[in-house]
């Protein structure tokens, strides 16, 4: 069991020619896999003993979020409340807290679709055997995408984390024997395209260490809404991460959006927040935002059209999401919520 970055990517790399090796954290989405025999690897690489845990400020005033570091430690960091309160809202809005204290963030963003057809192994699915098939495009897909799909794969992207982070320009760090080199989150996920079984940009032996966030205006004004079918323990149908700047006279100076549930990856459109910077932060200013993120959404399902409804969802889900990060309500909460400890 190694105790360094180096050790672990040792034990990548020290294996017989072809045989399949996974790193273990939390083990939350692994295990899972691994039971369904979705996930067969021949050698787990168990990352438990490695220091990789620490959440600290980084030199530009942003911040370093350990890639071992537990989703309910993150979310409870008083750093993390203080100056992203949106992290912490998504990491709350996402399982159990049974989870969130087993769950490590470098595993949060490698954690595979919940699509019913990928974890059901006696039907076909691209994601899980490149070649068979989507049934899904024209079965039950109700939870499924509608932005960035291909004819190979509708499924969605299921971190709730991953969408705070999309929106505040979050940075992965990844080593390898190779070296060391950085991802933008908002590049770190992959478009199925023709090749739906690679999820991510990580190459063979590839460990995130660590991701960060820059300094930014938007402690004051953000908020993560969640629309899911029941209210605790259920993955999103649409959520939205929305983090706003506004000047004194209620123009405003920035804006960041990222929606959830909606594709195969946090959906961002930078064109859409510059539709709201100088504009004021307004329903009418949101609104336009909100139609041109789901520009281009396209339906799919048994009848064409089984989740048509995310559509007028989605761009109601932006509009109020920017609505309550304006009025300041999840900073104010996020801060005033000490973390309560175990007896």
């Amino acid at each position: 069991m190694p105790d360094s970055v180096a050790g672990a990517l040792a034990g990548m790399q020290d294996r017989p020619p072809g045989e399949h090796a996974s790193f273990l954290a939390g083990g939350t989405n692994l295990v899972d896999l691994m039971k369904s025999g979705i996930a067969q690897p021949g050698r787990v690489v168990d990352l438990r003993h490695v220091a990789l845990q620490a959440i600290e400020p980084t030199a530009d005033g942003g911040l370093s979020l350990g890639a071992l570091a537990t989703n309910a430690d993150t979310a409870a960091h008083p750093l993390v409340r203080s100056r992203y309160p949106l992290v912490a809202a998504a990491l709350l809005a996402g399982a159990s807290p049974q989870i969130r204290n087993m769950a490590t963030n470098g595993g949060n963003l490698l954690q595979r679709t919940r699509c019913s057809y990928f974890y059901d192994t006696q039907v076909p699915c691209n994601k899980r055997a490149p070649g068979s098939g989507c049934p899904a495009r024209r079965g039950l897909a109700k939870s499924l995408a509608i932005l960035g799909t291909s004819e190979y794969c509708i499924a969605t992207h299921p971190s709730d984390f991953c969408v705070a982070l999309a929106a505040l320009d979050a940075t992965v760090h990844v080593e390898s024997p190779r070296g060391s080199r950085t991802i933008p989150l908002t590049a770190f996920h992959r478009l199925p395209g023709d090749q739906p079984e690679r999820d991510t940009e990580l190459s063979t032996g590839e460990l995130i260490t660590h991701i960060t966030l820059p300094p930014g205006p938007f402690s004051q004004h953000s908020s993560y809404l969640k629309l899911r079918e029941r209210a605790s323990y259920a993955f999103a149908l649409v959520s939205v991460a929305a983090a706003l700047a506004v000047g004194p006279d209620g123009h405003v100076r920035a804006a960041r959006i990222a929606i959830g549930g909606v594709a195969p990856r946090p959906w961002r459109v930078p064109e859409a927040e510059e539709l709201l910077v100088g504009r004021p932060a307004t329903p009418a200013s949101f609104a336009l935002a909100a139609q041109r993120m789901l520009q281009g959404a396209s339906p799919s399902g048994a009848k064409g059209t089984d989740n048509a409804f995310k559509i007028p969802m989605a761009e109601r889900a932006v509009v109020r999401a920017l609505e309550v990060a304006l009025s300041g309500e999840l900073g104010h909460l996020t801060r005033q919520q000490p973390r309560q400890e175990a007896p």
